[in-house]
């Protein structure tokens, strides 16, 4: 629960049970270090919620796996003590791949971080498991998004991270068949019997009134969920979502820009992005274009996240990176950049495995592209609009 007994000067220093009101919090925002940038520690208010973030999230889901804990902790340290940034993203299964093995190792390794923190200057994120997992729960049943499950989850990720309260607790995918991860088109024969959106809501407000969640979110959602969830909060008085992460990158746009752009935006739901894999798995740093190297995840996870290294996606990297080229940037500065520049993203998520990965794909927050960078980027997108999608008949 939100500690009631921290100082009335803080911002969540409130009640349990009432939602905390605070202002600008800015963290660490006069720390000067060599590589240090102030662009991505640039404060947004995530759709309705009073949360400040900053624009660039740090993401957690390798540290575990590919990562130490001595790796986990200073990549913290840099991003929030030297770069300023407030923000960070976890779930209850990372890292990934995810397994019954490492599933929560993520979370352990940033509680022992953040217990030397300031808790009150860190917007911290995590997600709760949709449909599926058969492992996470005590008594082995599938995941999925009731009132039970939720309160174990979230009880599970304040045990794990050694705090008392989550800012805001995601349902990492829906409950109800949707087409994931690359899949081309919605197909009714793939539908299921599912939690209600009113049911989980429910679930999701008992945390939130428990003082153990300040505010909700989605995650891998489509326009139909985020509407459903926004009107039924509004009908019976439920909490409002306030965010939604979804993959949104050069080679992932239509799918929501398409659609969840007119619905997400602040005149319509106010429900802030979240953009995940702006690097799309990393292969928009142009590192895989001659093939994945050694000790790279596709090359130790054979497999993971092919949808970004077949052959269309491939071509579209290599055409990005010779835009790239063209002004003078990386392909990685040229990816985030672009992210950043999106009127439609409130934060993007990035992840490392490296400190050389972490600086550089911070530092791309103070670039800011030429129109001329635009056009060409619109140049190569008209060409290869869907790269990463399935075929129909995959």
């Amino acid at each position: 629960m939100l500690n009631a007994s921290l100082s009335k000067s803080s911002c969540f220093g409130v009640a349990p049970r009432s939602r905390p009101s605070c202002r600008p919090v800015i963290c660490n925002a006069a720390v000067s270090t060599e590589g240090a940038t102030l662009a991505a520690a640039k404060h947004k208010k995530l759709g309705d919620s009073e949360l400040l973030v900053s624009q660039c999230c740090l993401g957690t889901m390798t540290w575990g796996v590919q990562n130490t804990e001595a790796d986990a902790h200073a990549q913290l340290s840099y991003a929030f003590t030297d770069c300023g940034l407030n923000f960070m993203d976890t779930a209850e299964i990372y890292p990934v791949p995810p397994s019954a093995e490492t599933a929560g190792r993520t979370d352990q390794y940033i509680s022992s971080w953040l217990k030397h923190q300031k808790r009150e200057n860190i917007v911290l994120a995590t997600k709760v498991a949709g449909y599926g997992n058969k492992y996470l729960r005590k008594n082995g049943e599938q995941t999925r998004i009731t009132a039970e499950q939720v309160e174990e989850s979230v009880e599970g990720s304040l045990r794990r991270l050694n705090t008392d309260y989550i800012d805001l607790l995601q349902i990492h995918w829906p409950d109800r068949y949707v087409p994931l991860f690359g899949a081309a088109a919605y197909d009714p024969v793939n539908e299921r019997e599912d939690i209600p959106f009113e049911k989980q809501l429910r679930a999701l407000e008992k945390v939130i009134q428990a003082g153990k969640v300040r505010y909700i979110g989605v995650s891998n959602e489509t326009s139909y969920g985020v509407m459903r969830f926004v009107q039924l909060a509004e009908q019976l008085g439920l909490p409002k979502i306030v965010s939604i992460q979804n993959s949104y990158s050069l080679l992932v746009r239509s799918g929501y820009e398409t659609d969840l752009a007119e619905v997400c935006a602040p005149r319509q739901t106010n429900v802030g992005l979240l953009a995940y894999s702006p690097l799309a798995g990393g292969s928009l740093s142009g590192k895989y274009i001659n093939g994945p190297a050694e000790g790279s995840r596709f090359t130790i996870f054979p497999g993971y996240m092919e949808r970004y290294t077949k052959s269309l996606a491939k071509q579209a990297v290599g055409e990005y990176a010779a835009v790239a080229q063209k002004h003078g940037l990386t392909p990685t500065q040229l990816a985030l950049a672009w992210c950043k520049s999106r009127w439609q993203v409130t934060s993007t998520i990035i992840g490392a495995t490296s400190m050389e990965q972490l600086k550089e794909n911070i530092g791309a927050f103070d670039i800011d592209l030429s129109e001329e960078a635009f056009k060409d980027i619109d140049r190569v997108y008209k060409q290869y609009r869907d790269p990463t999608t399935k075929p129909l008949d995959d």
